[in-house]
C-alpha cells in the first residue's frame, strides 16, 4: 500500500490477537464477501485480492478443547454450529435481542451471536449439549420437560442456559424476579409462565431460590 502503510496479511496466513486488531484497523470495515475490498472498489473489481487471513483458535467447550481455523470475524455461535457441529444453540435475531443463542462463558450467560470466537479463547464455554451428565439431565432440563416449558422448542436451549445462569446468580427468588432476569430471552410461543415455573422448581430442588 502507498504512504508507507503495510499490506494486509496474505491469504492463508494466521493471525495473532494483536494482528486481529491490526487487520480491523487497516481494513476499516472494508471486508466484503470474505475478501479485502479497498475503499471505492466494487466487489467485482476486487476479485483476485487476498482472502481474509485465518486465525488458529483454541476453544474449550463442554470440557473438551478444540483447535479450529477461523476467519477472525467468526462469531462464537457460528464456530459452535458450523465448525464444532454443536447445533443446540440457535440462530435467532443475530442482534443479541432474542437470546436463542445464549451459552455460558466462565459460568456467565453470553449472547454467542455477538461474541467473537477468537476472543473466547481460554474461556470455559458451556452449551446445552454439555449441561447434562451422561443420561442424567440437569435439574432445569428435567423441570422444562415436567412443566412443558417449550412448544416449538426453538428458544429452549437459550432459555435453559439463561435459566441456569439466573439460578446461579441468585435471581430465582420469586416469579417476578425470574421474569425480570430472564427478560433477555424471548419465546415467540408465549410459554413464559411454564418457563418461570420450571426455573422455580429447579431452583427449589438445587437450593438456588435466594432473592437479590
Amino acid at each position: 500500500m502507498e504512504d508507507g502503510q503495510s499490506s494486509p496479511p496474505h491469504a492463508g496466513e494466521h493471525l495473532s490477537r494483536r494482528d486481529l486488531l491490526a487487520v480491523a484497523a487497516v481494513t476499516g470495515g472494508s471486508f466484503i464477501g470474505g475478501q479485502y475490498v479497498l475503499d471505492g472498489t466494487t466487489p467485482a473489481a476486487a476479485q483476485g485480492t487476498p482472502a481474509v487471513p485465518t486465525l488458529d483458535v483454541r476453544l474449550r467447550v463442554n470440557g473438551v478443547e478444540h483447535q479450529v481455523d477461523l476467519d477472525p470475524r467468526t462469531t462464537l455461535l457460528d464456530a459452535l454450529r458450523e465448525h464444532l457441529h454443536l447445533t443446540g444453540s440457535k440462530k435467532g435475531c443475530g442482534l443479541g435481542q432474542c437470546g436463542a443463542c445464549t451459552v455460558l462463558m466462565d459460568g456467565k450467560r453470553v449472547k454467542s451471536c455477538l461474541s467473537l470466537a477468537a476472543l473466547a479463547e481460554g474461556r470455559e464455554i458451556t452449551t446445552i449439549e454439555g449441561l447434562s451428565q451422561g443420561d442424567q439431565l440437569h435439574p432445569l432440563q428435567a423441570a422444562f420437560i415436567e412443566r412443558d416449558a417449550f412448544q416449538c422448542g426453538y428458544c429452549t436451549a437459550g432459555q435453559i442456559m439463561a435459566g441456569v445462569a439466573c439460578m446461579a446468580e441468585g435471581h430465582a427468588g420469586s416469579a417476578e424476579e425470574i421474569r425480570e432476569w430472564m427478560s433477555g430471552n424471548l419465546c415467540r410461543c408465549g410459554a413464559y409462565d411454564h418457563i418461570v415455573a420450571a426455573i422455580r422448581d429447579a431452583a427449589s430442588a438445587t437450593g438456588s431460590m435466594r432473592g437479590g
